[in-house]
């Protein structure tokens, strides 16, 4: 998962996806926190949802939590014109890129070593688009991206026995539901 002396900070886009690596992560006695920078989710209330959501799994697994700002009006900027993308479409590209981006750069200001993220976790996403788009901003940043497997070796059956055991909010869509004019 990750060496001994990294500080890794966490990108998570929700606790349903990211409450089994929190929690293993916690157990193995990893050094990290969890970033929550998930401009892309609207509306605002439905943001503010998965936000306390995943600070609760935080504070319940003793995890410090980073929330960055919320800039949906740059991230609907960057993705004019992609409305009518599929989920893994073109949209997504732009979206991981963006937000991996940001982290690495608040990573490399703030003493972590490295990024992970679980933005590939949910079967409704192309891990190797995830993995993809954090090449890129690694490469643009300077900042080492740690893949965390959060899918197989028991970690899916984890995160939905976590999901129901902590009663977690768990939503019906990516977060981005693009607006077409």
């Amino acid at each position: 998962m990750t060496n001994e002396n990294e500080k890794i900070l966490l990108l998570s886009c929700c606790a349903p996806c990211s409450c089994a690596v929190i929690k293993t992560m916690a157990e193995q006695k990893k050094d990290f926190a969890v970033v929550f920078y998930n401009p892309n989710i609207r509306p605002l209330n439905e943001y503010e949802k998965r936000r306390d959501e995943n600070k609760r799994v935080c504070t319940l697994y003793h995890v410090p939590f980073i929330e960055l700002e919320y800039d949906n009006a740059r991230w609907c900027e960057l993705v004019q014109g992609l409305e009518r993308e599929p989920e893994r479409g073109k949209r997504c590209d732009i979206c991981f890129q963006m937000r991996l981006t940001r982290v690495m750069e608040y990573a490399l200001n703030n003493g972590f070593s490295a990024v992970a993220s679980v933005l590939g976790v949910s079967r409704y996403k192309n891990l190797d688009q995830v993995n993809a788009a954090a090449a890129k901003a690694s490469q643009q940043t300077g900042c080492p991206y740690v893949h965390i497997e959060g899918r197989k070796n028991g970690m899916q059956e984890l995160r939905m026995l976590l999901i129901k055991e902590l009663t977690l909010y768990n939503q019906d869509y990516c977060g981005c539901k693009p607006r077409v004019v």
